[in-house]
């Protein structure tokens, strides 16, 4: 997941980039209402961290503005203020959330699950892929049972892969969620991260998961499933064909 941080404080923005980075999350961040406008105009975010107290237009400023453009990514607002009305304002503006500083770091990470999950389609608190298990709550991925060990990169890039299983995602879609504006697209980081996750969750006896489309990026689906289901199909219509035919003979008689 890809996020924005709008944070005007050194401090708390270095603090959470840090956390978030650590949890998995690409993080860019900005420290004015102009630039947050400019980086959601050019990138695309999963999700926006707004403080409200913030140069160059305030938070609401910014959040009515995201909406305006057509924006639907949730918008999580951070404020010092603990009035009411600031947080019905917040949300009248289209804020998603909102949280008063200062907060417990536990407590944001929470909110930003809840806000993942509820936008665009529901996606499960736990992914499965075949025998393959993740928990984005606890960062942890299993196959069959066996725990598997990634780091923060590896992890965000394959849950990436996970949330859309059985679909071919380009190497342009995975810069844009799993990496920040400091991703340099020249380079083959992604085909390094690739291969390590292969190496990783397609070891041992098992059968792949991770497959690459020359010329279109990569797809994670548990080939067994698939090709049991094209078994099933390709039986159903040799069915279907028998019988149309045996039909048309004894109608032909």
């Amino acid at each position: 997941m890809r996020l924005l941080l709008v944070e005007d404080d050194t401090r708390i923005a270095r603090f959470v980039a840090k956390g978030l980075r650590e949890q998995a999350y690409a993080v860019d961040v900005c420290v004015t209402g102009e630039d947050a406008l400019y980086q959601a105009d050019i990138n695309t975010y999963d999700l926006v961290i707004l403080d409200v107290m913030i140069p160059g237009g305030d938070g609401f400023q910014v959040c009515r503005e995201l909406r305006k453009s057509g924006k639907r990514m949730p918008i999580l607002m951070l404020t010092a203020r603990d009035a009411v009305e600031d947080r019905i304002s917040g949300l009248d503006h289209g804020a998603d959330d909102y949280l008063t500083k200062p907060f417990e770091f536990r407590e944001l990470l929470a909110r930003l699950r809840a806000l993942l999950r509820r936008s665009g389609e529901l996606r499960p608190p736990v992914l499965t892929v075949g025998d393959m298990v993740l928990d984005p709550a606890a960062q942890s991925v299993s196959r069959a049972g066996r725990p598997i060990s990634l780091t923060a990169k590896e992890y965000a890039l394959l849950e990436f892969l996970a949330q859309n299983a059985g679909r071919v995602v380009g190497r342009a879609e995975i810069a844009e969620h799993v990496w920040d504006e400091s991703f340099d697209p020249f380079s083959n980081l992604i085909e390094v991260y690739v291969n390590r996750l292969r190496g990783k969750i397609d070891a041992g006896p098992s059968h792949p998961l991770l497959h690459t489309r020359r010329g279109a990026g990569y797809v994670l689906r548990d080939a067994e499933e698939v090709s049991s289901s094209l078994s099933h199909e390709n039986e159903s219509l040799k069915t279907s064909v028998g019988k149309r035919m045996g039909s048309s003979r004894k109608n032909h008689v």
